[in-house]
């Protein structure tokens, strides 16, 4: 078991690659504001082209469909684990002391195990936007939501603003974040997979959940800011707070609105 142990943190904590990563504006591949502008632009552009049919798709009929995004949501749904673990072991043995999870020291350079997994959730942001692709080629126009573009769209700029402020707190924000990705992408997949499980009310209970919890979690770090020498980052963090907020807020009245439409269908069903 301890051989087993040290092997992942080897290959998710202390692997050179990953030891000695670097965030570096201009270097680091996707790290300039220019390629962050045209990949949301880009993935606006197309989302609007695509669903308007403005540019012809191929037909995929369910027999190419299905499998596709069988391997994408178990690619992210792999992915998403692994990020988790990774992040969850560098918390735990590369942050000098516990303060650091909630607030990071003003002037701390963007390197080590932390930036790295914050540089691979926000890489993995972009491959999320396939999600959007695999509506629309499934002609699913209810699924193809505002509250699904803005979410994709604008989770990319949080996750460049985390490593471009080096910004307090992500660290927590990845973990429960690829936590909630592990739970949705294998609802997904089993659904991809002919399966549909009972517990897709479950998706987004823990998704408000989730952002309920980084705003305690906020409130934690602002008090150390307030009361110490400050906290790395925190502009990054007052858009990551709208941000979560207008989210929290898209969530709860598509919870409503799902839910209680379907509370109220037995009634219908059992009045006629």
């Amino acid at each position: 078991m301890e051989a087993t142990i040290s092997t992942v943190q080897f290959w998710v904590v202390n692997h050179p690659s990953i030891l000695h990563f670097s965030w570096s504006r201009g270097q680091t591949p996707g790290s300039t504001p220019l390629f962050l502008i045209l990949t949301v632009v880009t993935y606006l552009s197309l989302t609007f082209l695509l669903s308007r049919h403005l540019i012809p798709l191929p037909s995929l009929g369910p027999h190419l469909l299905k499998p596709i995004s069988a391997v994408h949501n178990l690619t992210l749904l792999l992915l998403s684990l692994i990020m988790a673990v990774g992040c969850s072991l560098s918390i735990l043995t590369h942050t000098p002391h516990l303060h650091w999870i909630f607030c990071f020291p003003p002037h701390i350079p963007p390197t080590g195990p932390l930036f790295f997994w914050a540089y691979i959730f926000y890489l993995s942001k972009i491959l999320e936007f396939v999600d959007t692709l695999l509506i629309i080629l499934s002609n699913s126009s209810r699924r193809l939501t505002f509250l699904h573009v803005y979410h994709h769209a604008t989770v990319v700029i949080m996750c460049y603003l985390w490593l471009h402020t080096r910004q307090s707190l992500f660290p927590v924000a990845l973990v429960t974040n690829a936590a909630v990705h592990v739970i949705m992408y294998a609802y997904y997949f089993l659904c991809a997979m002919g399966l549909r499980p009972k517990w897709k009310r479950l998706v987004t209970d823990v998704q408000i959940v989730q952002f309920l919890f980084s705003f305690a979690m906020s409130g934690r770090m602002l008090y150390c800011h307030f009361t110490g020498s400050g906290c790395s980052g925190i502009w990054g963090w007052c858009f990551n707070a709208v941000f979560n907020a207008s989210l929290l807020a898209l969530f709860v009245d598509f919870h409503a609105k799902s839910y209680a439409n379907r509370k109220l269908m037995p009634r219908k069903d059992k009045g006629s």
